[in-house]
Formats: structure tokens, sequence, C-alpha cells
């Protein structure tokens, strides 16, 4: 017997696809719900990025345990940053967290060298003799550039570089560390390390020796027009890694239905050709018509 309306069974199946396709990803990267405080709902804005390419979701920044370091220029804050958490580590040795070293208002950290300038800043972290690292600081390389396909003006993190034992160096690259001037900038992860996305490339051999992260990272520079971070530009953008691996499952999942569907339509072309098989088969045919109905012309001729 032939399928039953296989095109029923279609788009059942499709619906199906179209759920798990659209279905929203709870593998955010931007997302630390163990962690992180709880924010009011807010709605977002989405800004575009006409000149790199981006879209950044614009929403309140996090409330961190430590407030920001703040560098001045002429008696007003030039460059703001902050993060919850700050580590690093050399090959395979114990990880250093700085975190308290660098954010805690009783062990502040020197930032006396920092220098703001109009398009470019440095935000020097000097922490000092810390295990067997001597003279350990980090140095972030800022500036801030006119875009005039965006019409307003953009700062970007170009580089993170770990000195220790007084000269040696190990630059970082860091690559879509950027947002408007008149917002601040933030990242659930900005690190060296590919499970949190590489944002920081290592631009020397020295580099590739260490480990750089920061977790809730944020930062504001050359716009800092009171002491709060102004409405943030987050990293987390449209296609995440856990959204493209829903849409490459998703798309797997299409491709079997689709697969499914052609042989539903192939099992019903198959049923229907052996019922109009049958069928001719019960016909008699042309020529046995004649060859009945001369035999039947016969008999009524016998006497």
């Amino acid at each position: 017997m032939a399928p039953k309306s296989p095109e029923a069974s279609c788009s059942i199946l499709l619906a199906v696809a179209a759920i798990s396709l659209f279905q929203p990803s709870s593998c955010h990267p931007a997302a630390s719900a163990a962690t992180s405080p709880v924010r009011d709902e807010v709605p977002m804005v989405r800004a575009d990025d006409v000149t790199k390419g981006r879209k950044l979701l614009q929403m309140p920044g996090a409330a961190l345990p430590f407030p920001p370091l703040k560098v001045l220029s002429n008696g007003r804050p030039c460059v703001m940053f902050q993060a919850r958490r700050l580590s690093l580590r050399y090959e395979r040795r114990k990880q250093v967290d700085l975190t308290e070293r660098a954010f805690s208002p009783p062990k502040s950290v020197d930032t006396s060298q920092s220098v703001c300038r109009h398009d470019r800043a440095t935000l020097v972290m000097r922490f000092g003799d810390v295990d067997d690292l001597r003279g350990l600081a980090i140095r972030l390389q800022l500036s801030n550039t006119f875009y005039e396909a965006s019409g307003q003006w953009w700062f970007s993190v170009d580089s993170v570089s770990v000195v220790y034992n007084a000269s040696q160096e190990a630059v970082f690259n860091a690559s879509d560390v950027y947002a408007p001037s008149s917002s601040s900038y933030h990242c659930s992860h900005v690190s060296s390390l590919e499970r949190h996305s590489a944002l920081l490339m290592p631009g020397s051999d020295d580099a590739r020796r260490w480990t750089l992260t920061f977790v809730d990272f944020q930062i504001q520079a050359f716009n800092v027009t009171s002491g709060r971070f102004s409405p943030v530009s987050d990293c987390a953008t449209v296609l995440t890694p856990a959204i493209l691996m829903g849409l490459v499952t998703s798309l797997i999942l299409l491709l079997v239905l689709a697969y499914a569907l052609h042989l539903l339509v192939h099992l019903n072309r198959i049923e229907n050709d052996r019922e109009r098989k049958a069928h001719r088969d019960f016909l008699p045919s042309p020529e046995q018509l004649e060859r009945c109905c001369a035999e039947n012309g016969a008999d009524k001729d016998v006497p």
C-alpha cells in the first residue's frame, strides 16, 4: 500500500528542523551566570561598525568587586580599566593571580608611567617583584582613530605586553578589541588561550611561552567624562562559536531531513508504479479481446 500523505510527514520534519535552527544557545561566551552579578534586564541597542564589519551590543557595565584603575591627565581621568580577574603563567609554572595587586585599593598598582595623548595612550601597571619574576609589569597600548565611514572616533587596544626581569618583554597583538570612543569596551575573556577566542595573539617568541587572561575585561579611553564607565560595547557578536556550532548541527539535520524526504517521494513513486502495473496486468489487452471475440463467434457458428 502506498505511504499516506508524504507532504504532511515532510511538513512535520521541516517544522522540527526550523525549531532546532532557531533555538537559542545556552553556551553564550559572554555569559558567566555562575560568577557574574545579576543585571536588570534592559533593551539592547545595536550599533554597526561600518569600517570594521562588526556589530556591537550596547549593554550596561558589570559591577565588579574592585573599583577601576584610573590614569589621570591634567587632573582628569583619560583611561579607566578593570577586570574581575587578571592572571598569567610562564610555560608550565604555577599560574600567578594579579587581581588584588592590580585593583584592590590597599594594594594599588603603580601606574605612574602611564601616558595619555590625543590619539595615543599607554596604561602601565607595575607590580614589582612577584614570585621569581623581577620587575613585573603589564603594558597596554591604545590608539584613537577617526573613521569617516562611520563618522565617529573609535579607540582600540593595539597590544598588551608583559615586561619581566626588568628588560625582557612578551608582546601580544590584540585583535578586535575596540569600541566607539563614546563607549567603553567589555569582553568576558580577553586572553591568549584558544578556548577564549584568543583575542591576544603572540607577537614575539617570548610571548609564546606566556599565557595571559583577563576575565570581565572592561576599558575606556580618550573620552572619559566622569568617574564611571560609559555604556558598554560588548565583544559578543551574533555568530559566537556556540551559535555557529548550532547552525552547523541544524544544517546537518536539514540535510538528513532532505534525504528522508527524497526517500519518501521515491518510495511513493515506486508504490504508484507497482499499482499501475498491477492495474495494467488485470485489464485484458486488445489482442486478448479480439481473440476472445473470435472464439465466441466461432462457438456461435457451430450447430
